[in-house]
């Protein structure tokens, strides 16, 4: 059980506190409510960008890693279709310097054209590297819009395309900053050896004077219902074949993303898995296979992939894949097999609260969700999940005409 306390600002900040005396430091999160879904499909990749420029320094602090690591902290940040997520981990007694340096920057952030350039080559750089020449990198870039007609989980957190971080001007990136980085766009949790009215008093001191900006309220395109699978077939400069079969799933908020979860560590999760023990160990037609949910906000997708051995040929694969979607319709999932299941889910829950920055990041997105509090429910939610349950969830879910495959062929074992 995670306690916190919970306050909010005339701002619109939400701040979440958890106490925690076993340790001598704190986590400090901030976690602004804007991700690659709310950018313009013309001017992609504007979240992640901001990761980076973020670390540039304020108008005040020229250089926020060096005047966290003087007080024994240290710090990182990620980005995701739905969210960006910045956090420091640093003593509890220095805890005053995280709000100096987070307050800062979300109230005046330093702009310059250098700045601005120095980190579009930075993005540049990171989308060669790690989509474009990277093997199986641009995997999502081919997937996605693939899966997704209309909504702008269409396109990966790095963009769509490298012009769209090129050409961006420093008042469009101001404009985004203006737009989404402020106190009424964000949550502030702060976890470990602190209480909670300190931690009011310093965020109503560092944080309570910054504007609470103007409202955003989010209206996306939203995905129509698919008739038909869709494929493509690939070839690159890859070791092996592998193939992306995705079906549309549940969002983070819906009951039955519970039993998709439940269903996707059935599939792959440890080697008494099903796809492990009948695809990889028993017919020898994959050397890895995972199954798993992108575990999205707004609806997503639920992911079954696989590396062919040599012999296997890419319709061989996507049929035995298609053979134990199928079993998860037409049979009901024995108890002991759920329940081993369900056990795993309820230990990397215990797990996740053993770390300060973990239920700080944790506590961060269950807000964002709605109620923070749904972070203790996460045991109760998997648990009562029954076996009619997974396998009417799974015949809603792996329907044939929702499939999408992306047959990833290698160029050294095409013929």
């Amino acid at each position: 059980m995670v306690d916190f306390d919970k306050y909010v600002l005339s701002n619109g900040l939400r701040v979440i506190v958890h106490r925690d005396s076993s340790t001598p430091l704190a986590a400090v999160n901030v976690l602004y409510d804007v991700g690659a879904r709310d950018e313009d499909p013309q001017r992609t990749g504007f979240a992640h960008l901001f990761e980076h420029l973020m670390f540039e320094g304020s108008v005040h602090i020229p250089d926020f890693d060096t005047k966290l690591q003087d007080a024994g902290g240290e710090n990182n940040a990620f980005t995701s279709n739905d969210l960006t997520n910045y956090y420091d981990t640093l003593p509890a007694q220095n805890l005053e310097t995280a709000f100096w340096l987070e307050s800062d920057r979300m109230l005046e952030l330093a702009f310059s054209e250098e700045k601005l350039a120095v980190q579009k080559n930075v993005v540049i750089e990171e989308f060669r590297q790690s989509y474009l020449n990277q093997p199986y990198g641009d995997v999502w870039m081919l997937l996605r819009p693939l899966a997704y007609q209309q909504h702008p989980y269409m396109w990966p957190t790095i963009g769509k395309d490298i012009s769209h971080i090129r050409d961006a001007s420093l008042e469009e990136v101001k404009h985004f900053f203006r737009k989404f980085y402020h106190p009424g766009n964000a949550i502030l949790t702060v976890t470990g050896n602190v209480k909670a009215d300190e931690v009011f008093r310093l965020t109503e001191k560092w944080f309570g004077d910054i504007p609470g900006g103007e409202p955003y309220v989010r209206s996306l395109p939203q995905e129509p219902v698919q008739t038909s699978a869709r494929r493509l077939a690939v070839e690159r400069d890859v070791p092996f074949d592998q193939i992306f079969m995705a079906f549309p799933c549940y969002g983070r908020g819906e009951d039955e993303f519970y039993a998709a979860d439940l269903l996707s560590d059935i599939l792959s999760n440890g080697s008494s898995s099903r796809l492990v023990q009948r695809l990889v160990k028993g017919r020898r037609m994959f050397s890895e296979v995972n199954a798993y949910l992108t575990g999205n906000l707004d609806r997503g997708l639920f992911i079954v992939t696989g590396k062919l051995h040599e012999d296997t040929g890419m319709k061989d694969a996507e049929q035995a894949f298609q053979e134990e979607l199928e079993a998860l319709r037409k049979e009901k999932i024995g108890e002991r097999e759920l329940q081993k299941v369900k056990n795993k889910a309820e230990a990397s829950h215990v797990y996740s609260e053993a770390n300060v920055l973990t239920k700080a990041v944790n506590l961060a997105y269950y807000e964002l969700m709605g109620d923070a509090g749904l972070l203790n429910r996460q045991p109760e939610l998997y648990s009562r999940e029954e076996a009619d349950h997974l396998q009417e969830t799974a015949n809603e879910m792996f329907k044939p005409e929702c499939l999408s495959v992306l047959e990833y062929h290698s160029s050294k074992t095409s013929p």
